[in-house]
């Protein structure tokens, strides 16, 4: 009754489900794999901000360019603060409201970024504090440019004048008259009163929805794995029907019913 699994086509088929099972299995394992890295990352980078906060601060130019290993670090840097920007539409403790940011302007020519705090509610520049006057010396954290729609970012453009949408050089190089650092600083106490914004993980390194999507990919390559033996079984079954119904005698005759019909 079984002799239908050795031929060509029975051959073709048994093969491919042989081939298919372990290559969705390696593949789910694979994405699967891919999923607890991002868990690994973000785990790494939460304690990594954590420990940075006790660690002494170093120079910013010691700690440039911002990489996985950098980011979250303290840092110092010196100079006199110039143009002041506003940053909407930021949550802290689950209250909206926005980042004060403004360029140190540092003695290599470069400005950095700095955010001194965070005010709630909308965007007023009239309760926003004036930086100190005359060089100053900053403390924080070292965050990496921000990318516009990543994140929780907002990627909103035609913002009125003396806002950003996000902190970065390519954001902030049509906005400022000199060059910008490609980096970041958030202080570790808040300026004048203002709400010390804490330092984020570095990017690609949080269960974003990218990590989610390796989740959903290694259950779609699982589920494929049943859906390959549940079709096998079932094709089995119906060639086993088949092979009995036709030792019985139960399958039709074509030949007669092709024959009655041209008559017909």
């Amino acid at each position: 009754m079984y002799r239908f699994l050795l031929t060509p086509r029975w051959w073709g088929i048994n093969v491919f489900v042989l081939l298919s099972i372990p290559f969705c299995i390696f593949m789910g394992s694979w994405q699967l794999g891919r999923f607890e890295d991002r868990v690994q990352d973000h785990r790494t980078a939460t304690e990594q901000v954590s420990e940075a906060r006790h660690e002494a601060p170093r120079p910013l130019t010691e700690m440039l360019p911002v990489t996985k290993a950098t980011s979250g670090k303290l840092v110092t840097a010196r100079g006199t603060y110039g143009k002041q920007l506003l940053v909407p539409g930021r949550e802290l403790d689950g209250k909206p409201g926005f980042y004060v940011l403004t360029l140190l302007r540092t003695d290599s020519g470069e400005a950095l970024p700095v955010v001194r705090g965070w005010l709630p509610g909308a965007v007023d520049t009239a309760k926003v504090p004036a930086p100190p006057a005359g060089e100053v010396t900053i403390t924080g954290a070292l965050q990496a440019s921000e990318t516009p729609g990543d994140n929780g970012v907002s990627a909103q453009g035609g913002l009125p004048a003396g806002q950003t949408s996000a902190i970065s050089a390519a954001s902030l190089v049509n906005l400022v008259p000199y060059d910008v650092y490609d980096a970041w600083v958030t202080l570790s106490k808040g300026d004048a009163g203002m709400k010390a914004v804490p330092a984020a993980a570095p990017p690609d390194s949080g269960l974003d929805l990218k990590a989610f999507q390796n989740l959903g990919y290694t259950a779609e390559w699982f589920a494929f794995v049943g859906f390959v033996i549940f079709m096998w079984f079932r094709l089995l079954r119906r060639e086993v029907e088949f092979a009995r119904d036709a030792e019985l005698g139960l399958v039709p005759d074509e030949e007669p019913v092709a024959v009655d019909a041209a008559v017909k």
